[in-house]
């Protein structure tokens, strides 16, 4: 089985991260989406309402678990024996960043590193802005994945 983990402490607006699962599951069988529970990161909702409304995206999507993880990004991927890592890149410097990180885990567990880009119309915007956006009351929802509610 061809599984993969796709780690972050990401909100679940995260930009551009659904279209990189959607088409990372075109070639895994399974994917663990990992919310990280690091609160030193800046994240809009705390980790239990990440992975709910994480979730409920995937709800009709059986290959995609969601869980919480407060690891390094190789233990995640051991615990849930995945061979692959899978990781949304937007600009050339997410890609050099990701790179160096893909090098490190495949030295310290053997495990690959897939990256993807995210979609086209996504590659300007960053998760800080729409987090900013949200904080001020405005619609973010051209950034949300298509269903995805904010409660």
């Amino acid at each position: 089985m061809k599984r993969a983990i796709f780690p972050g402490t990401f909100d679940p607006f995260t930009v551009g991260h659904y279209s990189v699962i959607k088409r990372a599951l075109t070639f895994m069988d399974e994917i663990i989406i990992g919310v990280g529970v690091n609160m030193t990161k800046h994240t809009y909702f705390p980790s239990e309402k990440r992975v709910k409304m994480i979730s409920d995206l995937y709800k009709d999507e059986p290959r995609v678990k969601v869980v919480e993880y407060d690891t390094l990004t190789v233990d995640l991927a051991l615990k849930y024996e995945a061979g692959f890592i899978v990781r949304g890149i937007r600009t050339v410097k997410d890609f050099e960043y990701e790179e160096t990180i893909a090098d490190i885990n495949r030295q310290l567990a053997s495990i690959e590193t897939i990256l993807l880009f995210t979609e086209p119309e996504l590659t300007a915007v960053s998760s800080t802005i729409v987090r900013e956006l949200l904080a001020y009351g405005k619609d973010v929802s051209m950034f949300l994945p298509e269903g995805m509610k904010i409660d």
